[in-house]
């Protein structure tokens, strides 16, 4: 949860810092936040942001390889003087660990100029890309939802109770507004 909850914060990071010289960046979705949605019935949780998004193409090179950091291309750039903003906010190695609690992780993504794009996998293994039916995409103007469906022996995480806790203890520093 931590590092799914890390990549939202950077996606929101890079939206918030896009919006600094081209504001209507913002306009599609004004509220920055992180929304968490643990659901019983179907053995899933929902994590979205109202970042940045990734386009079809940058659905591919961030969740395609599965060693593809966006944040240590970013930390050895920046070591040499020449960070380049558009690694901010992309996914990698942590978004991963989402399969050591989820046997399948669906991806919705929306980024402003681009329609919305799922991607989705089965334990890691190959992943299928396709553009997003409008049921899926409803009520993400931009941003990305990710759904873990839980593994049979990891249900112990749709607990609200639970979940808070484990929010609270790794995701503490994050500037935007959590909701569960």
């Amino acid at each position: 949860m931590r590092e799914l909850i890390s990549n939202c914060s950077d996606a929101l990071d890079k939206i918030r810092y896009i919006s600094i010289t081209s504001p209507e960046e913002l306009e599609t979705e004004p509220n920055l936040r992180i929304r968490i949605v643990p659901d019983k019935t179907s053995n899933t949780i929902l994590v979205e942001d109202t970042g940045i998004g990734m386009s079809k193409t940058d659905l591919v090179q961030c969740l395609g390889i599965i060693a593809n950091s966006g944040t240590r291309k970013f930390l050895d750039a920046y070591d040499q003087g020449s960070a380049d903003v558009s690694l901010i906010g992309q996914f990698g190695v942590g978004f991963y660990s989402g399969f050591l609690v989820a046997n399948k992780i669906t991806v919705i993504s929306k980024k402003n100029e681009f329609d919305a794009h799922v991607w989705e996998s089965c334990a890691g293994k190959e992943f299928t890309i396709r553009p997003a039916t409008p049921e899926e995409s409803q009520g993400l103007a931009r941003g990305t939802r990710i759904v873990l469906h839980m593994k049979d022996d990891q249900l112990e995480y749709l607990d609200e109770k639970k979940l808070k806790d484990i929010i609270r203890k790794h995701s503490e520093f994050i500037q935007f507004p959590i909701e569960l």
